[in-house]
């Protein structure tokens, strides 16, 4: 599965061709989670409470470059590196 992004020790990856609704899946240590890209909602699994919330901020923040990479996806086309929270790619 492509990384899309590294912050904080949370990883965050891509399926191509993924089942709906658009989502990411973030790592963090042994924990991981499905998120919703429109909302940062976490839909299966769990991160740790602040992880969680890092990776919602960031979800909502980056909306629109994750719905874009969610399109690549769809297609096959690769992805595009997401920014860290910080800005950092």
């Amino acid at each position: 599965m492509p990384t899309i992004a590294i912050f904080y020790g949370i990883i965050v990856q891509m399926y191509y061709n993924d089942h709906n609704p658009a989502h990411f899946h973030a790592r963090y240590g042994n924990a991981k989670a499905v998120v919703r890209i429109p909302d940062g909602q976490t839909l299966a699994e769990a991160l740790p409470p602040t992880a969680a919330r890092l990776v919602g901020e960031w979800a909502v923040a980056r909306r629109l470059e994750l719905e874009a990479n969610w399109q690549r996806g769809r297609t096959e086309a690769p992805f595009q590196k997401v920014a860290s929270p910080d800005g950092q790619g």
